[in-house]
């Protein structure tokens, strides 16, 4: 089975002015893209070629770094796209009662959210992501993923200088408090705390 590169839960200017556009063209266009296209190509014709793609995440780990890097870089960006809207919306009541127990507040959680993504040394991705109940920000390093972990991932933001260099430079903060503070997809964190189950990569 090989993977497709999924389409954007949106027009290519829905984003702006925190990704725009010609970020979004080179982004997915082409880096997520070349994920695909490199994980497709290491699989085909092996064992992994009928498995989901977290299913191959799963197997590569720790046995083949380069499809393990391509298969888990496919999935994340999916899940980034999704973790952004247009419109941000709410978290569900049970996601807000709990950000509250754990954070304190919304905007206790956007700030440490933003702490962290910010101190994040070189690339990678930061969570929100959920466990036995409590909800935590965790950090990947590079192509690393919680995809095949014990997380229940709600939320990501991509770290990699080429999610936000053509709009903001090396101003990482920059971006990630325009992200956090008016594109975080917070329905689609809710589904995924309700689902109980990590996402999955469609097709």
């Amino acid at each position: 089975m090989a993977f497709k590169l999924m389409e954007l839960p949106y027009g290519e200017t829905a984003l702006d002015p925190a990704v725009s556009a010609e970020t979004l063209s080179y982004h997915h266009g082409k880096h997520h893209q070349a994920y695909i296209d490199k994980t497709n190509k290491a699989i085909d014709g092996t064992d992994h070629a009928d498995k989901s793609l977290e299913e191959v995440i799963a197997a590569a780990r720790g046995s083949d770094q380069g499809l393990f890097n391509n298969s888990a870089q496919s999935w994340n960006h999916g899940f980034y796209w999704h973790s952004m809207a247009e419109d941000k919306g709410h978290p569900s009541e049970e996601l807000k009662s709990m950000i509250e127990r754990d954070f304190g507040s919304m905007d206790d959680l956007n700030d440490k959210l933003a702490e962290r993504g910010a101190g994040h040394f070189a690339s990678g991705w930061v969570w929100l992501a959920e466990k036995d109940g409590k909800l935590s920000i965790e950090e990947t390093h590079d192509g690393d993923t919680l995809a095949d972990s014990d997380f229940n991932p709600l939320l990501t933001i991509d770290l990699w200088e080429h999610a936000y260099y053509l709009d903001h430079q090396n101003k990482r903060p920059e971006y990630l408090k325009a992200v956090i503070s008016e594109k975080l997809n917070w329905s689609f964190a809710s589904e995924n705390l309700a689902r109980g189950e990590t996402w999955s990569y469609p097709g």
